[in-house]
């Protein structure tokens, strides 16, 4: 615990020392471990999203102007239908989502850029698709001509 708030602070300064600038929006990911499945969230400030029993709210997010594609950190309120306290309120950093994550042993939620007006962004690599073997069988031939 004490590494990561000396993670935190290290981190904290390092933000304080550049500019960041607001951006209108960010794109989020969230994985539910029991099934595979992986979802993104494209989110506007104040926005949030149902996935499972997950609801995640996005706050706000933050870039640097000089090179908005190098990192994203965003503010996120997460609840959990099963829970009555939010399961994570505060800042990921999409570099290092490690530093500050959700602890939940069914989901994990990171974030992957912001939206950043008048810029392209390279683009963010699509989720996996369902594959078969997952309760599926996938379609097979008889090899009979008949």
């Amino acid at each position: 615990m004490k590494r990561l708030a000396i993670c935190l602070s290290l981190l904290a300064s390092m933000v304080s020392a550049q500019d960041v600038a607001d951006a209108p929006g960010a794109k989020l990911r969230l994985l539910d471990k029991l099934t595979g499945k992986v979802t993104d969230l494209d989110l506007s400030n104040g926005q949030s999203q149902s996935v499972g029993r997950l609801t995640v709210q996005l706050d706000g997010c933050r870039y640097y102007p000089d090179s908005p594609a190098a990192e994203a950190f965003a503010h996120l309120t997460i609840l959990d239908a099963l829970i009555p306290d939010p399961v994570f309120n505060g800042w990921m950093t999409a570099s290092s989502p490690a530093l500050s994550a959700l602890d939940n042993a069914r989901y994990d939620v990171w974030v992957l850029r912001c939206d950043v007006p008048d810029v392209v962004l390279p683009d963010v690599e699509d989720p996996p698709e369902d594959t078969p073997g997952e309760g599926q069988e996938p379609e097979t031939t008889d090899g009979d001509n008949g």
